[in-house]
């Protein structure tokens, strides 16, 4: 799964992030819907736009960047120029460049040094986040922190969550996790939170019940009971794959119920029938999806 899509399911999930990063209070997401458009001439998309409900507040667009690339001002400009000039909005405009590292930053074209010093395009550089911020922010930190980091700050933010987001914020918590770490065991991951956070999430009950149970934890019965030690071995490793493989359905599930609004259990059982590898690919795809139909042709092709 690319550092893209986790920050578009991470805009879908947690809407007032943005304005955060870029220093607004939360409540000036109250009235905005995430999308991801496409650009028609070019093909250009964005990896984000936050569309008003009123006229008196901006469009603001956003783009990720994780790699330095030399046309990076040029094709978000131009991005941003050609959507204007396709859909003209009645809105003003703001962009936010999220940039991994300051280093990534390419040199600014002085066509455009005027809209980034006026700040009609906002810089947010990742690494440099100040620490102890709200939630959503340290989430975004998880996503950047290096690996060395990664466990102990996953624990804290856990630790931190209240009950209102709790099942939201540990299941991205958990996704973060298998996308930094796709060799993570599911003991080590369930030894990050408690045992009643874990049965309070989606990801963590179908994983149980579709491989963890399967797996595991009738293995690890089996073996105890049987005095099979290998048995418990082998449950094990099933209930790892097996788990890992539903978690990403489930992130697949909830991006292409963001996208089309409605997947079918016909749909759903022909995931199940995707390996982990190509659930990953999935995700990635979703982004370029405009119709089911697209979607169709994607499964048909792993067959």
């Amino acid at each position: 799964m690319r550092t893209d899509t986790i920050f578009f399911q991470l805009f879908q999930t947690f809407d007032s992030l943005l304005f955060e990063l870029v220093g607004l209070p939360p409540e000036t997401a109250a009235g905005y819907r995430f999308t991801s458009v496409e650009i028609k001439e070019k093909a250009f998309r964005f990896d984000g736009i936050f569309i008003p409900d009123s006229v008196d507040k901006n469009i603001w667009f956003v783009e990720v960047q994780f790699q330095k690339r030399t046309e990076f001002y040029w094709e978000f400009v131009g991005e941003i120029f050609l959507y204007l000039s396709q859909y003209k909005p009645e809105h003003d405009w703001q962009a936010v460049a999220i940039l991994a590292k300051r280093n990534i930053e390419p040199e600014i074209p002085k066509q455009f040094r005027e809209l980034l010093a006026s700040e009609r395009i906002v810089r947010i550089y990742l690494d440099e986040l100040p620490e102890n911020q709200s939630l959503h922010i340290e989430l975004v930190r998880l996503i950047v922190a290096p690996k060395r980091e990664t466990v102990a700050l996953a624990q804290r933010l856990a630790g931190q969550v209240g009950q209102v987001d709790r099942e939201r914020m540990i299941e991205f918590i958990e996704t973060v996790l298998l996308y930094k770490f796709p060799q993570m065991s599911r003991e080590e991951v369930e030894a990050m939170f408690t045992l009643s956070d874990l049965k309070k999430t989606r990801v963590y009950r179908d994983a149980k019940l579709e491989g963890i149970r399967e797996g595991k934890l009738e293995g690890k019965l089996e073996g105890k009971l049987e005095g099979k030690l290998e048995g418990e071995k082998i449950g094990t490793q099933r209930g790892q794959v097996l788990g890992r493989q539903q978690a990403l359905k489930q992130v697949a599930v909830r991006l292409l119920t963001r996208k089309f609004g409605k997947v079918t259990l016909k749909m759903v059982k022909r995931l199940d029938k995707l390996s982990a590898e190509q659930l990953e690919e999935l995700a990635e795809a979703v982004l370029d999806f405009e119709k089911v139909a697209d979607l169709e042709a994607w499964l048909t092709s792993k067959k």
